[in-house]
């Protein structure tokens, strides 16, 4: 009975997870081609940037750890 909920639990974490994954992947592609784009970008931009890739590569050792991958979503 309680280990169905743990599997539910689970399930729900690792599909919030793949969710923040691809939305942050999404983020520090759009900072990386704007930053790519830019003459000269601004200190707050290149910023935003390292930010941005920072909390994708966490989000990335996380999946890792919890041996998420793309086919069991």
């Amino acid at each position: 009975m309680f280990f169905r909920r743990k599997g539910k639990l689970r399930r729900e974490t690792d599909q919030k997870l793949w969710n923040s994954l691809n939305e942050l992947k999404d983020e520090w592609m759009r900072n990386k081609v704007l930053v790519e784009k830019s003459i000269d970008p601004s200190v707050h931009l290149l910023n935003e940037l390292k930010i941005s890739e920072a909390k994708y590569f966490y989000l990335v050792r996380e999946a890792k750890v919890r041996h998420l991958s793309a086919d069991r979503k």
